[in-house]
């Protein structure tokens, strides 16, 4: 049968990884990037109900860290986003919505395994662009950057929905990032091409089996152990794409399979 808990060796072991201990909780945007560097990627705002490393839960410091509902008013929440902004604004790592709903943070050396993935899943009828998304891709490539409401009215899409669908559709496959985050005068988010931070990164060349298995041992290392279905949970990935990289770490003898689904870390094997 799979293990449906960790060993608290394993809770124990991402304790420290994932800076879920006072002593090693994140105050800082240079801390922030550091942790994200070694653990090569990790959702933004997630709190304890998801699976992998999270950039709020290692500014709590603590395992069972969980978003309040007013998040202006809690100093852990405010923390967090002000420390979030400022790694966007800085940009030595990657942050944009490649999976999903939810924004991550990814490692500039992971970067080209995660762009050889971006395509995995579009059918044939898909591989191109909407008319929105290459209308606002138009627009940047001339423009460079521009702010929300600005590059809405430049591409000429009329309401906001079809705007952020294309702007979600141009980031999962790394054509546009958010670049800033500003509050002032009004709440906006500046946005830009992915070339112009990380060209050399879109360049490589990446085989899509080779950028399974270093997403696979990226996260095993930072993990531990992985149960059935959580690489898929946290990366997007499906179960059988996620299972062909942990398959490869066993392969690799850099992982042993415990049980169905579940790998462990060989160097952690007593």
């Amino acid at each position: 049968m799979p293990l449906a808990q960790l060993p608290e060796t394993i809770e124990t072991y991402r304790d420290r990884s994932w800076c879920r201990e006072p002593e090693l909780r994140i105050e800082d945007s240079l801390a922030a990037e550091r942790f994200i560097e070694r653990v090569g990627f990790c959702a933004a705002l997630t709190d304890s109900c998801r699976p992998g490393p999270s950039l709020y839960i290692a500014v709590c410091g603590r395992r069972d860290a969980h978003m309040p509902r007013n998040v202006q008013k809690d100093p852990e929440s405010s923390l967090a986003w002000t420390i979030k902004d400022e790694v966007v604004r800085r940009g030595r790592v990657y942050y944009g919505k490649l999976r999903g709903n939810r924004a991550i943070f990814v490692a500039r050396r992971l970067v080209p395994y995660f762009h050889a993935l971006a395509g995995m899943h579009r059918t044939r009828n898909q591989l191109g662009l909407s008319e929105d998304a290459q209308n606002i891709l138009k627009v940047l490539r001339k423009e460079r950057e521009m702010a929300s409401r600005d590059l809405r009215r430049a591409s000429e899409i009329s309401d906001r929905y079809s705007f952020n669908k294309a702007l979600d559709e141009l980031q999962k496959v790394f054509k546009v990032i958010p670049s800033e985050i500003v509050y002032e005068p009004v709440f906006t988010y500046i946005w830009s091409l992915a070339e112009a931070r990380f060209q050399d990164e879109l360049k490589q060349n990446i085989s899509r089996e080779k950028a399974l298995v270093e997403v696979a041992r990226t996260y095993l290392t930072s993990a531990g152990m992985t149960l059935r279905g959580e690489l898929a949970r946290v990366t997007g990935l499906s179960n059988p794409d996620a299972g062909v990289g942990n398959w490869r770490l066993v392969d690799e003898d850099f992982a042993s399979r415990m049980a169905p689904g579940v790998y462990q870390l060989k160097e952690l094997e007593k």
